[in-house]
């Protein structure tokens, strides 16, 4: 089965015009390696195309000699698992420097620290980078039987979302988080214990969507705070895990400033929680945070939206997400309840944040004003949001 993804296409292409190389990093199977064969499909009737897989030993092995192998090459160059070998980065930075550069360089990346060290340090200013998660409801809307709530039982990842069965789906993803734990950390290069990582993994899922504190996940894992601020960092820099940092400013009001902390993909949240069906979600003392995980990813994902922060103050007040867009204060509040009103908190966050407009995103079917500036908006509404009321 078929998904299109132009948008994240269409981000490529687009960050091709301002850089010779591009970076499309997400987590493992989340689609790269398909997106990179349908932007090389596109390219191959332009011109030349080669493809590298660092996963393949006989590629690894051509690009033991990098400078002989690259130099020659024009067009389109498209490098899978980068990060397995970072001695390219030193290489690509020659190549691309060269006034007579006929090659553009396609980099995917499983977003490990070693791919983000890469290309900051050797790459910086050369390459561009675009972000790809799995599916997200634009992408998915308009397949036949679609509907958010599949998505968001399922998570985003393409293999979990097509499943021909919930239970299919399940198991994938069963099997996924095992996979990552015993393996593909490693071929990050990361030495962790796999058994304490899941514990902590574990431990995310069942504090989704709260202040991260770090003494406490310490105590739980039975390890100290580097240790657990390392996992974070493993988890966040391989894009399993959101590390939502806090906005603050100068308002007089104690405001928390210790980060959120989300598993992004919900399939991979509802496994790592041990629901086998959406049944058993629908009941489930997480429901309404895994609901909110999901909204948030869904934002930033179909709204392209940048550098984003949610707000709380120790007085209790609160906004689920705050974005700046051209210049303006956008919030988000996340409901999951089927006909939400306004709140105390939503009125002080609007004060005293100066937001343009707050809307309230829950799972039901109509959008409606709840005042001049609050808007009630279905989650299914999501694709279709313009920044303004």
């Amino acid at each position: 089965m078929f998904v299109e993804r132009d948008k994240a296409i269409a981000s490529v292409v687009r960050s091709f015009r301002v850089h010779p190389a591009v970076a499309l990093i997400g987590p493992r199977q989340c689609g790269k390696t398909t997106l990179a064969e349908m932007i090389a499909a596109d390219e191959e009737q332009r011109g030349e195309v080669a493809f590298f897989d660092l996963e393949r030993a006989a590629d690894r092995h051509r690009l033991e000699t990098p400078q002989e192998t690259l130099a020659p090459l024009a067009g389109l160059v498209v490098i899978d698992e980068i990060q397995r070998q970072p001695a390219l980065y030193e290489t690509l930075r020659v190549l691309i420097d060269r006034r007579d550069a006929a090659a553009r360089f396609l980099l995917l990346g499983s977003a490990s620290p070693a791919l983000i060290r890469g290309t900051s340090e050797t790459l910086a200013g050369r390459v561009g980078l675009v972000d790809l998660s799995g599916f997200n409801m634009a992408e998915v809307r308009h397949r036949p039987g679609a509907h958010w709530r599949t998505l968001w039982w399922r998570g985003g990842f393409p293999r979990s979302y097509l499943a021909a069965e919930d239970a299919d789906s399940a198991l994938w993803r069963e099997d996924f988080v095992c996979m990552y734990l015993e393996r593909d950390v490693a071929q990050l290069g990361i030495t962790v214990h796999a058994e304490m990582l899941r514990r902590f993994w574990t431990m995310v899922a069942h504090y989704h969507g709260q202040v991260w504190n770090a003494a406490e996940f310490a105590r739980a894992i039975g390890a100290g705070q580097n240790a657990a601020r390392r996992y974070l960092d493993i988890l966040a820099g391989a894009y399993m895990v959101r590390v939502l940092p806090p906005w603050y400013e100068n308002i007089g009001k104690r405001q928390v400033r210790a980060p959120k902390v989300y598993v992004r993909d919900t399939g991979i949240l509802h496994a790592l929680l041990d629901l086998g069906s959406p049944g058993t979600l629908s009941g489930h003392p997480k429901v309404g945070a895994s609901f909110e995980g999901f909204v948030v990813e869904q934002l930033l994902s179909c709204l392209d939206l940048r550098n984003p922060h949610f707000w709380a103050t120790h007085g209790g007040a609160e906004l689920d997400l705050m974005v700046v867009a051209d210049g303006k204060r956008y919030g988000f509040e996340v409901k999951y309840s089927d006909a939400p009103g306004t709140t105390r908190s939503m009125h002080i966050a609007l004060d005293n944040l100066a937001l343009e407009h707050l809307w309230v995103v829950y799972p039901g079917a109509e959008r409606y004003p709840l005042t001049d500036r609050i808007t009630a908006l279905p989650v299914a509404e999501i694709p279709d949001l313009d920044l303004r009321p």
